[in-house]
């Protein structure tokens, strides 16, 4: 009688039809995949092996991500000895760069790693909202896949193409038109003063913001479409109009997906080498005017990795990338902290 009992039990689970003890009626069909799946389950075992080596090679993969950066650590520190040695830790807040006499320090490329960074950040958040919202809620359908597309195709575009594009098109407006409009209009903020050569911390900002911005808008696009039509429609029917229901629903809705979003963008804009090189200007100082020409950790690296001659020099080098990824660790921190200031520690599926 259990035995039976449990059969019926099992039958809608397996969603098969399990035929009686009673015997068949003459000419009826029986059902044989029951019989199949228990001589299938006693060939194969309890599975306990395989369910072992399975959770093995998760542990693994996941081990070997943690692996993978304390190895990234000790090369670092391993390889800048001479330099941590000769300068201890107040490399990261000396300002002098002088490879003839030896003497270093990497508080000019940090300063200008995290305000060209930082800058893009205020350009490109602002457009890439704008740009995301327009093709989800603004858009007609038939331009949505089109200007969705070439916002996509910006994130493809090689980084030298960018610096290309900041050498013959950036460097010459900002230098002629944009240059002299904000030292007339903020020129009194102190942040547009000096020589106006073209090459400078804002014309590599503006750089990175066009790069980042497709990873932003794109990110942005995937969590509105995320939102429940049902929360949208909610809003309009209390008499919302569609800036109200954009704010209030979607856009509400979606603040820890577009936070997200922000963080990678500044991960590559901390990151980024070669478009900033050709268009930041190159010298190792820190000035308040976003005109004069700054030096960022990944540029110093790749204009000058190849020209160390001296151990230290080289040495000195490897340090600046170790100062590269603590400050991509220290402003990864702090964004995680800007989410957790928007959820207030809520999970998502909570919301």
């Amino acid at each position: 009688m259990a035995d039976q009992n449990t059969h019926q039990t099992a039958a809608p689970l397996l969603n098969v039809h399990l035929p009686s003890r009673e015997p068949a009626q003459p000419g009826a069909v029986v059902d044989r995949a029951p019989q199949a799946i228990r001589e299938f389950l006693g060939k194969r075992g309890s599975g306990a092996g395989a369910d072992g080596v399975f959770g093995g090679l998760m542990l693994a993969a996941a081990l070997s991500i943690i692996a993978i950066v304390l190895l990234i650590i000790f090369v670092l520190i391993q390889q800048s000895k001479l330099s941590l040695h000769e300068f201890g830790f107040k490399f990261f807040l000396r300002t002098a760069w002088n490879p003839v006499i030896g003497d270093f320090g990497a508080a000019p490329f940090i300063y200008g790693t995290v305000l060209s960074s930082v800058l893009a950040l205020c350009i490109a958040v602002p457009l890439a909202l704008c740009v995301a919202v327009f093709i989800m809620e603004i858009c007609p359908k038939f331009l949505r896949g089109p200007v969705a597309f070439l916002t996509e195709l910006l994130a493809a575009i090689p980084s030298v193409v960018y610096g290309l594009l900041g050498v013959f098109v950036l460097v010459p407006i900002v230098r002629d038109k944009l240059g002299p409009f904000l030292v007339k209009t903020l020129g009194w903020t102190g942040f547009f003063g000096g020589s106006n050569f073209g090459e400078g911390v804002l014309t590599a900002s503006i750089i990175l913001s066009i790069m980042i911005l497709p990873v932003i808008s794109s990110i942005t696009r995937e969590v509105m479409a995320a939102v429940p039509i049902s929360q949208k429609e909610g809003v309009l029917a209390l008499g919302a109009t569609r800036w109200e229901m954009i704010r209030i629903a979607v856009l509400r809705n979606a603040r820890i997906g577009i936070v997200g979003g922000v963080i990678l963008g500044l991960g590559r804009a901390l990151g980024e080498t070669m478009a900033v090189t050709m268009v930041i200007g190159n010298n190792p100082q820190i000035a308040k005017s976003l005109f004069a020409p700054g030096y960022t950790l990944a540029s110093v690296i790749a204009n000058e990795f190849t020209e160390a001659t001296g151990d230290l020099y080289l040495s000195a080098l490897i340090e600046i990338g170790l100062a590269l990824f603590l400050v991509t660790i220290v402003v990864n921190s702090i964004a995680r902290l800007l989410v957790w200031a928007v959820t207030r520690g809520t999970p998502v599926s909570s919301r």
